[in-house]
């Protein structure tokens, strides 16, 4: 009984005709220790650099309490300066998190220190990459991202657990309608089998990042993650080349992003509940069904 989790492969370095045929084609997760050795990032991005650097910005902030139903997809919890924010989590462990904020902009200079890897592959997507700060005890949700990229993560000061997960698995990972995260009632890092048998027997990889070390995440992979320590990661996207996935990538954020918003708006709580229970019944069908196989 339970999760079936493998380590994730670990590489030091990796040529493109390696990546591409054991990782990028098949779609399989990588963690790349080498590859942000190069950035001036490695020795630069220090705590107290970002802070001089990026400055008092105000900075939306995530917790890990439960999504509210009438609330936009990636409504924050509270605001504060990028400077406390800082402070906060190199002090004391929070639930609080930076999610997908762009320091960059803010401090275009950063962009003289990191790399996109070309070398590897081609498609990377923003000027502006996104960051993410958390601090101890801090956990993503379970999720997979809505424009279904290509991701290298790099972290940078301190470890972090992520434990991933094939998107065919979606169904029996409690994936919401019209939305791209799981089910928020159980820790799939310690799952209660008996109140969610569907995830008696999934598949995934575990994956602890250092500082320096670069996680390949291919397209539509789910990901949860906890921050081991104050820290922050970036991510790279870089486009699949397959029209189906981009296809899947427009209508998640125009069609079932606007759907799903104006559904929440109008019947908010009912509309919350209708989905949770569809989740629940996917599942227990999927379960039943032995599916995916």
């Amino acid at each position: 009984m339970g999760l079936h989790l493998t380590p994730i492969d670990v590489v030091e370095d990796i040529t493109q005709q390696e990546f591409r045929k054991k990782y990028l084609i098949p779609r399989k997760p990588v963690v790349i220790r080498n590859m942000a050795k190069n950035w001036p990032a490695y020795q630069k991005w220090t705590m107290e650099y970002m802070k001089e650097t990026v400055g008092d910005v105000e900075v939306p902030l995530y917790d890990s309490s439960k999504a509210d139903p009438a609330a936009p997809i990636n409504a924050s919890a509270a605001k504060m300066k990028f400077g406390d924010y800082i402070d906060l989590i190199q002090r004391e462990p929070t639930d609080l998190r930076i999610f997908l904020f762009d320091p960059i902009k803010s401090a275009p200079k950063l962009l003289e220190d990191y790399l996109s890897p070309k070398e590897l592959m081609g498609g990377f997507l923003d000027k502006y990459p996104n960051m993410f700060f958390g601090g101890k005890g801090s956990v993503t949700f379970l999720h997979y991202d809505i424009d279904m990229a290509h991701i290298f993560h790099t972290h940078f000061n301190g470890r972090k657990h992520i434990l991933l997960f094939d998107y065919k698995w979606k169904d029996r990972l409690y994936k919401i309608p019209y939305a791209t995260y799981a089910l928020e009632d159980y820790d799939i890092s310690n799952p209660d089998f008996e109140k969610f048998p569907a995830l008696d027997g999934v598949e995934g990889i575990e994956c602890f990042l250092e500082h320096g070390d670069t996680l390949f995440m291919p397209t539509g992979w789910w990901h949860w993650m906890k921050y081991l320590d104050g820290s922050f990661s970036i991510s790279l996207r870089a486009w699949d080349k397959s029209w189906a996935v981009k296809a899947h990538s427009l209508w998640n954020l125009t069609v079932q992003r606007n759907f799903d918003n104006f559904m929440k708006a109008k019947f908010r709580k009912r509309y919350m509940d209708w989905k949770e229970k569809k989740a629940v019944e996917r599942a227990n069908y999927a379960l039943k069904k032995g599916l995916p196989r």
